[in-house]
């Protein structure tokens, strides 16, 4: 691998039915992600996709792109701003993943994470063991 080599690019598509599947697999209910009245009520443009959610779908694009022996040492994001999901169109997310350093302990995988022309993601980057790949 190489500093700058593109390693993998991805469209996801998220819907509402994502919001409930995922609220169901982390427990986290929160109405905000669910119910458009809730997030009106507090400021928000619409229902958000969990953070954590748009977290996973970004790190599971660059890790689909390691070879089945990689390890992630560590991974790590700022929340930027929100993914809104419209309850007919839903919400893409694009992510590409992008070789940000190389040493002989560790490849960097910096990620890019769009949703309407907005990065929603930032300083997203995960630490993959160099002896793994």
């Amino acid at each position: 691998m190489n500093v700058g080599d593109i390693i993998a690019e991805r469209t996801v598509h998220l819907t509402r039915e994502s919001l409930v599947r995922y609220a169901g697999a982390s427990g986290d209910f929160n109405p905000i992600h669910y119910r458009d009245d809730v997030a009106a009520e507090v400021g928000l443009p619409g229902v958000l996709a969990h953070g954590m959610l748009t977290m996973g779908v970004a790190s599971s694009v660059a890790i689909a792109a390691l070879p089945g022996t990689a390890r992630v040492l560590d991974y790590g994001v700022r929340f930027a701003r929100p993914v809104v999901v419209d309850p007919q169109a839903g919400a893409d997310v694009a992510i590409t993943a992008k070789v940000g350093a190389v040493d002989e302990t560790a490849v960097r995988i910096d990620l890019v994470v769009t949703h309407a022309d907005t990065t929603v993601l930032v300083k997203a980057q995960l630490r993959i063991a160099a002896d793994s790949l």
